[in-house]
């Protein structure tokens, strides 16, 4: 039986204003950060730039897998960032075919990277324009443990 494909995967962390960014090592063990992109809610390019982005960073990286993080509430429901992260990860897959696009549950992502962030030293505007590359990692890192189990 074979496993999945060697290669990199990729993480974003879907907000009302950014998008984070982590990559993986290609044998999947290490989540980076790569980029925070800002959101593009014009509506006014068939392709909103920063699915144009993720999409250039994912050729770039020769990403094969894409985990896009589902925020769950903590009683385990889905509320309407939930509803917009299917969307977003809907039309990016679409512009990414045939690279496989999937869901993750990131409870709580946001504030561990948040409080990773503040034990490093990391505050005010600068934790602020990191924390949701953080949050990808987050996502992406628990993700690759997944697969390990």
């Amino acid at each position: 039986m074979s496993g999945p494909p060697v290669g990199r995967r990729l993480s974003v962390d879907v907000g009302k204003v950014r998008v984070g960014v982590a990559v993986s090592d290609p044998h999947g063990i290490l989540a980076s950060p790569v980029e925070t992109v800002p959101r593009d809610m014009s509506g006014a390019a068939a392709v909103p730039t920063d699915i144009a982005r993720i999409a250039a960073i994912i050729a770039e990286y020769e990403v094969v897998e894409v985990v896009v993080g589902l925020p769950i509430t903590l009683s385990g429901q889905e509320s309407f960032a939930a509803i917009e992260a299917r969307a977003y990860a809907s039309t990016l897959e679409n512009v990414i075919a045939p690279i496989p696009v999937a869901m993750m549950d990131e409870r709580l992502t946001t504030a561990v990277a948040s409080r990773r962030l503040a034990e490093r030293g990391v505050k005010g505007k600068r934790r602020k324009a990191v924390v949701d590359q953080a949050a990808a990692v987050e996502i992406l890192q628990q993700w690759l443990e997944q697969r390990k189990a």
